[in-house]
């Protein structure tokens, strides 16, 4: 390959590259304001809480597998709600439905770059929040920044699809609060695992269990990709239903 041809090349990508930092850029803009960082430190008002917390007397100290769930988890899934119902019920909330049907290629590549931003967002923030834990709180594996995405991850794609269904996006976030509160009952508040539980947390289990700790968190880790790409298939679907969509 000649220096021109590799010049070229490197020139596609950057402008590739530009182009969809400039549509991610629009794209978290829609879903949290023309100020859509601050969305990524919102999640911190919890620790903060917690610390007023950690300075009362009967205070229970934080263990590493608290981390998960109390710590980085809930808060990451408070705010992927809050951003999943607005990727596709955004648009109806606010009128611009039709002008994402007319997007060339499909209104498919606005949602997936409302998705992109959304999860870039929460990256953001399980970073922050990661942090304050560490530094404040418990040292805890770096296996569980993957499970708390994880958790924050399939809520995110189970509001938006919610709120598709519902074509509201306030609705969409009180039945997926429901079934987080849900979640958090069905698994004593994180002292009790259950497999099948996006919150998944190996090691909170006790020590009885610790052999089988890997084999359980590999079937609930791939279980999860699936069901967030099932989820994912069938709120873009139901969102491509133009005439379902724009009726009522």
């Amino acid at each position: 390959m000649t220096a021109s041809r590799r010049a070229t090349l490197m020139d596609r990508w950057r402008v590739t590259l530009a182009d969809r930092w400039r549509l991610c850029t629009l794209a978290a803009r829609l879903l949290a304001g023309r100020r859509y960082w601050l969305a990524a430190l919102v999640p911190l008002v919890w620790p903060a809480f917690l610390a007023t917390l950690f300075l009362s007397p009967s205070r229970e100290s934080y263990e590493p597998s608290s981390a998960l769930g109390t710590l980085i988890g809930l808060p990451l899934t408070v705010l992927a709600i809050f951003l999943g119902v607005r990727v596709i019920a955004g648009e109806i909330d606010a009128r611009r439905l039709e002008i994402a049907y007319t997007v060339p290629g499909g209104s498919h590549r606005v949602w997936l770059a409302k998705l992109a931003a959304a999860f870039a967002i929460l990256l953001v923030a399980e970073g922050l929040l990661a942090l304050v834990a560490w530094g404040f709180f418990t040292v805890f594996p770096l296996s569980t920044l993957y499970g708390a995405l994880q958790a924050a991850t399939v809520y995110l794609v189970l509001a938006m699809g919610l709120a598709t269904l519902f074509k509201s996006e306030v609705t969409g976030a009180m039945v997926a609060a429901a079934v987080l509160a849900l979640n958090w009952v069905l698994t004593g508040f994180g002292t009790n695992q259950i497999r099948f539980s996006p919150f998944w947390n190996g090691a909170a289990l006790p020590d009885s269990q610790a052999s089988q700790a890997l084999a359980w968190t590999l079937q609930n880790r791939v279980g999860f990709l699936l069901v967030i790409a099932a989820l994912v298939a069938l709120a873009f679907g139901r969102a491509e239903r133009r005439e379902k969509m724009l009726s009522g």
